[in-house]
């Protein structure tokens, strides 16, 4: 509707200044539907369903049912336990997060008066349908897309859907280009931006998802891209399940060869398949999720999916908007250039409206500013008292009042420079330099006139000036952003600030606070057309500023990024942020903000600040540092047992590890130990380190070597040492040694896996790194006890001596020493690489 003229427009829509009649409203409202957008929720069945759905919950289910086939009925209930708790904890984690989201939402209707049937009401603004006439006055919020008719000194803050943060002056009577983009249709207003100054009467266009927030919405129906920890966990269980199937079936098809009975065979496999499938990882991973998700709160971060709270540790980039994050979003006076003072003061103090709690930005930060010079504008207006006004034009961007005087009368004025230099009188020289140098950092410059009259004028025109100042406003970064940027680069994050102000403000800001630094790239959004999105990968890795960036600008810059392996994190609390957030690895709104950006996000930051995010991917990358350590001990156990039991069958030896010991192992090592690596420290500094990708961190070539060497390590010993005690003892008591020796093996591991540092490094920092694993620890030794001197006939074990539990320590020494040869050649390594 911005490229027709009213008259048009009307004609368009079939209705006319005097509003539709109440019959014709009805019909219309039948025809389009109510003026809302619609919210489409995912069930709480759907929410639990998914929770269900992992592969490895789904491997569990299916070694459950083999274990209840072969009539082991105890095991499938510990398995399909496991699966349940760790569903519900994420379910339950879930429904808190989205309570907590409902409770942010504002419960009220907004009101709005139209012109039906030639009269002025007051209606629901549900109701509004296309060609109602809409009146609207400062502080309203636009209830529709609309098209103004008339318009009087209007000014809009359209920040929630465009990013810009200096308010819009509009105008009813012009007709502009098709292609004009949604920051320069003057002529127009968007549901939901708000009236900051003037009146103005408009034509309904669209309502409800037709509106530009709308169509912004149904981008929002796009699945967001899935977790990396998900990604690398379905990968690792496709080869999981083919690799242990293969070792398996060769296994039984071996050990029937051999003459070993086929239901004791095949009931190892099981019980082997069951140990192999690490059905603790799921409900670790959860817990550590948990756990983060627990510390984020505490640094005003509230998760509403889960899985987002690992993908914070892998972000490449942050893609974030200005106002409201970076900036306080509010005008502030920056610099000021007097020519007199004095007046200069009282200009600022009597050439206002506002009364230091409400009112336009500018005249906020005018009041703000004179209260930190000491300046009384209060005592000053009740002196001078305001006998005339010139209100805000926003065709010639000044305002003017005239006040008594001792001599007469004063007239003030503030505007645009280039309005008043019209009206001046005085050289100009000295005042526009300055004005451009002001300009040229990004400041929103105002210039401040006076005049002495001997009587209140007929119009501003006739008046003669004096120009008296400038004042530069700027909306200010906001506290520890500075230092946050810092950070996040030092930390290997690239720092992009997408917004829809004007470039010379966008680099004014993102200098002061670092993001963008001499050799950057500075671009406005109009030209990322111009650009292939591998040409635009390129240039965007040098970039630091998009300015002028309308929604689809946003939206392409974070699937680009992503479509070259980037993880993106995107910040933002309007309308316009929504799409971006939605599609982003990881969308974070702001909790001031547009309740669609918070619909579309998986956090919400209460504080809306720059510095939380970067502090919340510091504490994700514990988050996924310590998951790797829980990865990396649960494979290094299951794959010494398969590795162990293996080199038994294929040399005809006896099986050194009963199916119920296997079963066991999982209890007393993994299932004590696994679940305290959530609660470990951080080693070293998290913004030293660069963003590692989530599959290199869970599953790499690193990852697997090192569960590779422990499990090789732990097998062949404990293989070589099954042999000796073999041939020196029954088979009941080397099973015994062999038994208790695993768990202590693994318990030797798991303390090995609290750090990456060496332990005899520092052994007392070691310790307090994670005390909670050793509690773990006395509890495994306990039970362990248990099932070697109490329950004794379940397990097929019989009481170890002093002689015999001598052998039950060979191999835990070994093993311990052994990643500890491997952590120090690493350490010196790494330290001489330094």
């Amino acid at each position: 509707m911005h490229n027709k003229a009213i008259e048009e427009v009307l004609k368009e829509l079939n209705t006319s200044p005097f509003g539709l009649s109440q019959e014709e409203a009805e019909r219309r409202l039948k025809r389009y539907g109510l003026n809302e957008i619609e919210e489409r929720k995912e069930s709480v069945w759907a929410i639990l369903l998914r929770q269900y759905t992992n592969p490895l919950i789904l491997i569990l289910v299916v070694a459950g049912f083999l274990a209840l086939l072969l009539g082991d009925w105890k095991d499938s209930v510990i398995v399909w336990g496991l699966v349940l708790v760790n569903g519900l904890i994420g379910f339950y984690q879930e429904l808190k997060a989205r309570a907590s989201i409902e409770s942010l939402k504002k419960l009220t209707r907004q009101k709005v008066i139209v012109i039906r049937d030639g009269k002025e009401m007051e209606i629901d603004a549900v109701f509004l349908v296309p060609g109602d006439i809409v009146l609207l006055s400062e502080g309203d919020v636009v209830p529709a897309d609309l098209r103004l008719l008339e318009e009087a000194g209007l000014l809009v803050d359209e920040s929630l859907l465009t990013g810009e943060s200096v308010p819009v002056e509009k105008y009813s009577h012009v007709v502009l280009p098709e292609d004009t983009p949604l920051y320069e249709r003057v002529n127009c207003l968007y549901k939901g931006t708000v009236v900051v100054r003037g009146k103005a009467k408009a034509v309904v266009f669209a309502t409800g998802r037709q509106t530009q927030m709308g169509l912004m919405a149904e981008k929002l129906e796009e699945k967001p891209p899935e977790s990396p920890l998900t990604l690398a966990l379905r990968d690792f269980s496709k080869k999981l399940v083919v690799g242990l199937v293969l070792i398996l079936s060769t296994l039984v098809l071996i050990g029937i060869a051999q003459g070993r009975s086929w239901e004791f065979i095949v009931f190892f496999a099981v019980a082997q398949l069951v140990s192999a499938v690490p059905e603790g990882l799921p409900i670790v991973i959860t817990i550590a999720l948990v756990i983060g998700a627990i510390r984020l709160a505490r640094n005003n971060v509230l998760v509403r999916y889960l899985p987002a709270v690992e993908t914070l540790g892998s972000a490449t980039f942050i893609c974030t908007d200005k106002t409201g994050t970076i900036t306080e979003g509010r005008l502030k006076v920056e610099d000021y250039i007097p020519l007199n003072e004095e007046e200069l003061f009282l200009c600022s103090a009597l050439c206002n409206d506002s009364d230091g709690k409400k009112g336009d930005a500018v005249d906020l930060a005018l009041l703000e500013w004179l209260d930190e010079m000491g300046f009384n504008w209060l005592g000053i207006r009740s002196i001078f008292e305001r006998v005339w006004e010139h209100p805000f034009d926003t065709k010639r961007r000044l305002m003017a009042v005239v006040v008594k005087s001792d001599k007469g009368y004063k007239l003030y004025i503030k505007g645009a420079f280039e309005s008043l230099s019209k009206l001046a009188g005085n050289s100009l020289n000295v005042l526009q330099e300055k004005h451009d140098h002001m300009a040229k950092r990004g400041l929103r410059v105002l210039a401040f006139g006076y005049a002495e009259l001997e009587r209140i004028p007929e119009d501003i025109d006739s008046v003669k000036i004096e120009l008296i100042g400038l004042v530069g406003f700027l909306d200010p970064p906001k506290k520890g952003v500075k230092e946050a940027v810092e950070r996040a680069k030092k930390a290997g994050i690239r720092v992009i600030m997408i917004t829809g102000d004007n470039l010379l403000t966008a680099k004014a800001v993102a200098s002061m606070v670092g993001i963008y630094q001499e050799g950057d790239f500075a671009i406005e959004g109009a030209s990322l057309a111009n650009y292939s999105d591998a040409e635009l990968y390129e240039l965007l890795k040098r970039t630091t500023v998009v300015a002028r960036a309308l929604p689809e600008d946003k939206y392409r810059i974070v699937k680009v990024l992503q479509s070259h392996g980037e993880i993106v994190a995107v910040t933002g609390d309007g309308v316009n942020d929504a799409p971006a957030l939605r599609v982003a690895d990881l969308g974070v709104a702001m909790g001031s903000g547009a309740q669609v950006s918070k619909d579309a996000s998986a956090m919400i930051i209460t504080d809306n600040n720059l510095t939380v995010i970067v502090q919340a991917i510091m504490i994700g990358r514990l988050i996924a540092q310590n998951i790797a350590k829980v990865i990396r001990y649960l494979l290094s156990a299951n794959g010494f047992q398969i590795i162990y039991n293996s080199l038994a069958i294929i040399s005809g030896m006896p099986l050194p590890l009963y199916p119920t010991h296997i079963l066991w192992l999982n209890l007393v090592t993994d299932g004590v130990v696994d679940k305290a690596y959530p609660f470990t420290k951080y080693e070293g500094d998290p913004t030293k380190e660069k963003p590692k990708r989530p599959q290199e961190v869970f599953l790499g070539k690193k990852q697997i070597i090192y569960i590779l060497y422990t499990a090789i390590i732990c097998a062949l010993g404990h293989y070589l040492l099954f042999s000796y005690i073999l041939s020196k003892y029954p088979y009941e008591l080397a099973l015994s040694i062999s038994f208790t020796s695993s768990v202590v093996s693994l318990w030797a591991v798991g303390i090995q896996e609290i750090s990456s540092k060496p332990f005899l490094l520092n052994p007392i920092e070691y310790v307090r790194t994670n005390p909670y694993v050793y509690l773990g620890i006395i509890l495994g030794i306990v039970l362990q006890a248990l099932a070697v001197y109490v329950f004794e006939d379940f397990f097929k074990t019989v009481p170890l001596d002093v002689e015999h539990l001598q052998y039950t320590l060979i191999m835990p020494v070994v093993v311990f020493l052994a990643i500890e040869l491997r952590k120090w050649v690493e350490w010196l390594y790494n330290r001489k690489a330094w």
